[in-house]
């Protein structure tokens, strides 16, 4: 047995089942040895940053990591982006990143570069493998690390001699770390901060966010009349009629403040004060009241749902929360189709149990509050801000969830950076609706532009903010990939295609042009 048969074998025993790739000659010997090893499913990508995100969106919702099989330093260059924003939503990803044979690096061959130095940004663990017959306990190890809580990246090197010469075979898993508890001490603290509070607020994320947490939260505000918050960007939150409604925070620096204004004690649980997302001139960047009292209940890496439990018992809360959000649909639109009819037409027709994969950005505010009363289903979001993550996203939530429907929202201009993984769609038979609110426009640079200060920008300023001429033509690039796709100008059209879609299965796309 040689060394990358040993990972494979080391990886599927450890729990990895699915390995997303766009290899290259030094992984060869890694995509040979997926022939010899039942248990690892392979799903190739067209481009890394693909192949990153669909890790990424199988990883929030199988709640374990999936590999990743990438070409040396570029090839993982390729993936940064949405690495990023996987680092930025906690999710477990165990990246294999080829590297050349440990006796050629000498040479500085065309495509040798620094990997360390580019994994180590996205990444909690890192290592290159020294010989093949420490590669399997390499692999167990990497498992662990992208366990350790809340969930992490971890960067497995793997030179090519290392891949393909004798080892002594696969190991046993590694253990990971468990998640912390938060001490009886945080839980006091943080119920006598919010029944001393005037205005006191709770901010949940991470695992908080589902269905025990948002109870658990619920509970905490019937006991102190404590706001509930959420981040702007979480990883994943369970919404839907019947759960407690957490309201996530603005967008806009300003809006934070106004809505934090007269807060005198926070308290976080699994999430981090707010902060702008730029700086902007003659605005903050720390947005917390200077004379709010900040409290934390839990840190991201502990055990939030304990946290919030321990604390509704502490406070004695009542057994049922507060916040409860009713069921209600909204009523199917007609006429004029734009960003808000088609977010209607979304919260209608909405399945029970979607996956909801959203980075549809300006287009997006009729659709959130809206799908609010359907019936309970998961929410993704884009939660690094480095854009063309919803479409892979979705596709990896798809792999993880086959027997759920998964909607992808997504901008125009975002959607294609990464628009290959239709392709992978295609290739896997993903039941994933994909939307795209055609605007022609980076619409919230439009936005930006004015918001930093840029005076009197003119036409060259403003064509680098517009994606038309030529439009992008979103039924012929997907039918192109083998998706099946259709266009929608009015809403009843949108009705009808977005009926059709969900009840179907396979990939789908809709351009909705707005």
């Amino acid at each position: 047995m040689n060394g990358a048969e040993s990972l494979v074998r080391t990886l599927v025993d450890s729990g990895v089942e699915v390995c997303f790739t766009n290899p290259g000659t030094s992984e060869m010997h890694f995509v040979a040895a997926l022939d010899r090893v039942d248990g690892m499913r392979c799903v190739l990508g067209l481009f890394e940053g693909v192949v990153t995100g669909a890790a990424d969106g199988y990883g929030r919702m199988a709640g374990k990591p999936a590999s990743t099989l990438l070409h040396l330093g570029p090839g993982l260059g390729n993936g940064l982006a949405n690495l990023h924003n996987a680092k930025k939503a906690n999710t477990p990803i165990v990246n294999i990143v080829g590297q050349h044979a440990t006796y050629h690096i000498q040479y500085d061959a065309p495509l040798n570069s620094d990997i360390v130095g580019i994994a180590r940004p996205v990444s909690g663990w890192v290592k290159q493998s020294p010989s093949s017959r420490t590669v399997a306990l390499d692999g167990a190890l990497s498992v662990a690390a992208a366990m350790e809580p809340p969930g992490q990246i971890a960067t497995l090197i793997l030179p090519a001699d290392t891949a393909w010469e004798d080892c002594d075979g696969p190991v046993a898993p590694v253990e990971p770390l468990k998640h912390g508890i938060p001490s009886k001490d945080a839980v006091v603290a943080a119920a006598k901060a919010l029944k001393e509070a005037k205005r006191g607020m709770l901010m949940v994320s991470g695992a908080g966010l589902q269905e025990r947490g948002l109870r658990a939260a619920g509970r905490i505000a019937a006991a102190t009349g404590a706001e509930l918050v959420t981040e702007t960007f979480y990883s994943r939150m369970r919404r839907g009629a019947g759960l407690v409604d957490i309201a996530k925070l603005p967008y806009f620096a300003e809006d934070v403040v106004e809505t934090m204004k007269g807060v005198d004690v926070l308290v976080t649980a699994g999430a981090k004060p707010p902060v702008a997302f730029f700086a902007y001139p003659g605005k903050p960047s720390w947005l917390t009241p200077d004379d709010c009292r900040i409290q934390q209940l839990a840190a991201v890496e502990q055990d939030v749902t304990v946290g919030l439990e321990a604390l509704a018992d502490e406070l004695d809360a009542p057994a049922e929360p507060v916040g409860v959000q009713a069921a209600g649909r909204p009523e199917l639109p007609t006429g004029d189709l734009s960003a808000g009819s088609a977010g209607n037409t979304v919260a209608a027709l909405l399945p029970e149990n979607a996956i909801v994969s959203d980075e549809s950005a300006t287009s997006g505010l009729a659709s959130y509050i809206l799908m609010a009363g359907a019936e309970p289903f998961d929410h993704l979001q884009l939660t690094g801000g480095s854009i063309g993550q919803g479409i892979p996203l979705a596709t990896g939530a798809a792999v993880a969830c086959p027997d759920r429907k998964v909607v992808c929202l997504h901008g125009d201009g975002g959607a294609m950076y990464t628009v290959q993984a239709l392709w992978t769609q295609a290739r896997e038979n993903l039941d994933v609706v994909n939307v795209i609110f055609a605007n022609r426009s980076y619409a919230i640079l439009n936005i930006e532009l004015m918001r930093v200060g840029a005076e009197n920008p003119g036409p060259k300023a403003l064509s680098m903010l517009d994606l038309s001429n030529p439009d992008l033509d979103w039924v012929h690039l997907a039918q192109g990939m083998g998706v099946e796709a259709s266009r929608s100008v009015t809403a009843e059209e949108f009705n009808d295609q977005f009926a059709d879609a969900v009840k179907s299965k396979g990939p789908r796309l809709i351009e909705v042009v707005i």
